[in-house]
């Protein structure tokens, strides 16, 4: 079992009703070296909430421009995923509420079998338990390795190297 960081932006609040901007996966791993990043262009019918948009620091001329497809990109993750899993990848995310979604609707988008399935896990909630302070459910961020910058790729390293922190601590995470 491999677990993966994963971080998503997007346009607005709801796959298929707005659009997935981009997302980064990191292995969660000593120097972080395993990662996947791709901007994607826009769902051809999905609306843009334009204050969304505007925190992932991309425009809609920008990403039609230059995004991947988004088959493409999710076809291209999956394999990723196969060829750098030992064992079942795991989803794990500061918000695995939005991000699991949005993977899910385009992994579903594009025909493809989920490799993460169809369960997650948060960091919060996982820094809560190892504490014994549900109240704390916040403070691993503190542990970030990188700025939070809505930079998908930056959040799910800064992630990822939180989570390796945790296992300073003495968390057993899986580190395959």
């Amino acid at each position: 079992m491999t677990w993966f960081a994963v971080d998503v932006e997007a346009n607005g609040p709801a796959p298929g009703l707005f659009s997935m901007t981009s997302f980064g996966v990191v292995a969660v791993r000593p120097g972080l070296d395993d990662t996947f990043y791709a901007e994607l262009r826009p769902l051809p019918d999905a609306g843009c909430d334009e204050q969304a948009l505007a925190v992932g620091g991309m425009s809609m001329e920008y990403l039609e421009s230059n995004g991947r497809d988004p088959v493409e990109a999710m076809t291209d993750l999956a394999e990723w995923l196969n060829e750098t899993s030992k064992g079942h990848p795991v989803l794990i995310s500061d918000n695995p509420g939005f991000d699991a979604m949005f993977i899910t609707y385009y992994f579903t988008l594009a025909g493809i079998k989920n490799p993460f399935g169809f369960s997650s896990r948060r960091i919060g909630d996982l820094y809560a338990g190892f504490v014994g302070d549900a109240g704390k459910a916040n403070a691993w961020k503190k542990l970030r390795t990188e700025r939070h910058t809505h930079n998908a790729l930056d959040d799910a390293r800064g992630n990822a190297g939180a989570l390796l922190a945790i296992a300073d601590q003495g968390l057993k995470i899986p580190q395959s």
